[in-house]
């Protein structure tokens, strides 16, 4: 009887097993029906400005991609200085979006991969994403990989942090200013005189949205890090520091004596006068800037190229957790990122009216262009991009040689975990928000409103954010020299 029972438990549960396996098969077979027959629109966040020929462009795309991967694109922009806000309202109120910028400096990647804010790409990556596996540099997939996990797809470019001056070339030649021998914020200054004295509607330094004091710092966290050329992993506030204090001061200055705009402007004017600006560059950038600014410019970097965790980072797309067509969202990456027609289209626009080709990889821009200009770095893998007109055909092999050749910070790879200090951090964020623009651009006064910044960030709980960071950063290194 016993045998019985036995045996008639193991063809029951064969049984089970067989439907479940059926039932697999069925519900695998009608995805991938959908997936082939459904046309799905993929809604994308990108950070910057939409130009004005976004929907024309838009369209091109998606007669693309319907015919490549049976899907379309909405592609929305959301200004520099409101993404992170944005964004992280519209995750928390359950918008159903798919893909995402994401950065170490606007839409924080780390915090959202904690919050769980991104999905795992480690299995779609496998399946539907096998390709721009392949296309980008590993030192972007093992900057991108938290616990061994990849949750956003990394826009292949320049991997260092490049900080430049940029410099109007109509008053570097005008005033025979040498230009390649200023690196620091005070050296600037006897140029910005001239320039403020003798050239009226000229603003002398131009500072938007997005600017911040040059720092030779790796920030591991918010308003904490360590010295790039020090050899040791001594955590400070950085407002602490007599480099960031001396720069508050001198951009303090620069605003009392006129030589710098009277509002903050936006990362993504163009159009005002100025003699110099602020940016993040990488190798021929002048010439993506002069297009941009409608007039030639010149650049010098203002800091050895090192390559950081924020570098690293500094560009990304995400499938946010709230997209119902992750799969889709994610060959949509894989195409972005290796179909050159498609890459180009975003990036450059239509061929015969934004852009003509001159040879196979190289293009000049058409007077049209002016309707559509897009942050180039923000949309995907750079390197299949043509190059300009000025440009050498070898440009992303030049590229890739600074990449190999670039400094790199001895906190490459870590990443800190800010789970037990959560609340202290959005309370530090919180103060970094009310004080570090105005600081930045020389509003204020430097003494007394780093000193309130300084009570407040303490307050705050940043001396218990730094003693975990710091714990966690000693772990850290003693693991890296086991290895």
């Amino acid at each position: 009887m016993r045998k019985l029972e036995k045996s008639l438990l193991i063809i029951i549960s064969a049984i089970l097993m067989i439907f479940l396996i059926i039932f697999n098969i069925i519900k695998n077979g009608n995805y991938i029906k959908r997936l082939n027959n459904e046309n799905i629109e993929l809604v994308w966040y990108t950070i910057g400005i939409e130009p004005d020929d976004m929907d024309r462009v838009e369209r091109e795309v998606n007669n693309y991609l319907t015919k490549k991967i049976n899907a379309t694109i909405d592609i929305r922009f959301v200004d520099y200085a409101d993404f992170t806000k944005v964004m992280n309202n519209k995750t928390k109120e359950g918008e159903n979006f798919d893909l995402v910028f994401t950065s170490s400096w606007a839409n924080d990647y780390y915090p959202n991969v904690k919050e769980g804010n991104f999905i795992n790409l480690n299995n779609l990556i496998k399946e539907y994403g096998k390709d721009v596996y392949k296309a980008l540099d590993k030192k972007f997939w093992e900057g991108a990989a938290i616990d061994g996990c990849i949750y956003a797809i990394p826009n292949q470019k320049e991997i260092s942090s490049m900080p430049m001056w940029v410099f109007s070339k109509e008053y570097v030649e005008k005033y025979n200013i040498p230009y390649k021998d200023i690196k620091t914020l005070e050296d600037l200054e006897a140029w910005l005189k001239l320039i403020k004295e003798n050239e009226e509607g000229v603003i002398p330094f131009y500072v938007d949205d997005s600017y911040s004091v040059p720092m030779f710092w790796d920030q591991l966290a918010p308003a904490l890090g360590i010295n790039l050329e020090s050899n040791n992993f001594q955590v400070v506030n950085i407002f602490k520091t007599e480099e960031m204090i001396n720069n508050l001061k001198t951009m303090r200055r620069y605003k009392e004596l006129g030589y710098t705009n009277t509002k903050i402007g936006n990362a993504g004017d163009f159009s005002t006068k100025r003699f110099v600006t602020k940016a993040d560059g990488q190798p021929y950038a002048e010439k993506i800037w002069s297009i941009k600014s409608g007039g030639e410019v010149v650049a010098t970097p203002i800091l050895e190229s090192y390559i950081t965790n924020g570098s690293v980072n500094g560009s990304m797309i995400a499938i946010s957790k709230n997209s119902k067509n992750p799969e889709k969202a994610m060959e949509f990456l894989n195409l972005l990122n290796t179909d050159k027609y498609l890459r180009n289209l975003i990036n450059y626009g239509i061929e015969g009216v934004h852009y003509e080709k001159i040879s196979n990889n190289k293009i000049k821009l058409l007077e049209e262009s002016k309707n559509y200009m897009v942050d180039y770095y923000t949309l995907g893998n750079l390197f299949i991009t043509y190059v300009l007109e000025d440009e050498p055909e070898n440009k992303w092999d030049e590229f890739k040689e600074v990449n190999n050749k670039s400094n790199v910070s001895q906190a490459l790879g870590f990443k800190f975990d800010p789970s037990k200090v959560s609340i202290e951090l959005e309370d530090v964020n919180t103060v970094l928000e009310e004080f570090t623009r105005s600081l930045y651009t020389g509003l204020v006064d430097t003494d007394e409103y780093v000193s309130k910044l300084i009570n407040k960030l303490e307050s705050a709980g940043i001396d218990k954010v730094k003693e975990e960071l710091e714990r966690q950063l000693n772990d850290w290194k003693i693991k890296k020299q086991t290895f």
